[in-house]
């Protein structure tokens, strides 16, 4: 806590006073053109990755990166609500879905931990049980890593699939006023993945 602290007053004494006005101008309004869905992990940071400034990211971030279909949670899903805000009232333009190296949802789904002390954790987690039958099915032969990368991976693709399953995403996608993009962050090297729809591949961000 006390680094924590300490932090706030540095930031204070020397990143706020040189951009006072930049924060005097953001404190009056958002106009962020990216809506980030991405982990709770306390190793991925989105504006670090990217390098983005306050005020340019709107971010969404639980455990394993997770969107419940539309519908699917009747009330108080945080989720909905932020996405709703993003495509209808802030009118982002792309919706990013990243997934991250060594999640640690996907690999208790994939272990089949009982959580019998987590039971919140436990029905969140339920929402994503449809990635093992695809991975079981398409890539039953892979083991160990390998196994956990592709399901972290499509992971990213069912979030894909189920951000769409909202009127007003799949309305605002039609129009071309909105677009997705389903990443995957690699921790230990820094490499970010984006995936294409046309190779079905995730493929290395590569800068110009």
């Amino acid at each position: 806590m006390e680094k924590l602290l300490k932090g706030i007053h540095i930031f204070q004494e020397s990143y706020f006073k040189k951009e006072e006005d930049f924060f005097r101008r953001l404190s009056e309004k958002q106009t962020p053109e990216v809506l980030f869905i991405t982990c709770s992990d306390s190793r991925v940071d989105p504006n670090l990755v990217t390098q983005s400034k306050p005020g340019e990211l709107f971010i969404v971030r639980n455990v394993g990166n997770i969107i419940p279909p539309y519908d699917a949670i009747k009330d108080k899903n945080s989720v909905a609500a932020a996405i709703e805000f993003a495509v209808l009232g802030l009118k982002v333009s792309d919706i990013i879905i990243c997934g991250h190296s060594n999640c640690g949802a996907i690999h208790a789904l994939i272990d089949k931990k009982e959580f019998k002390n987590m039971p919140h954790l436990r029905n969140w987690l339920k929402i994503v049980s449809p990635v093992k039958d695809i991975v079981k099915v398409f890539y039953g032969d892979l083991k160990g890593e390998h196994h956990k990368r592709i399901t972290e991976k499509e992971n990213v693709l069912i979030q894909l699939r189920n951000i769409q399953t909202y009127p007003f995403v799949s309305r605002s996608l039609r129009k071309g006023s909105l677009y997705l993009h389903g990443w995957y962050y690699d921790i230990g090297t820094g490499d970010v993945y984006s995936y294409s729809p046309n190779t079905h591949m995730f493929e290395k961000v590569i800068s110009k």
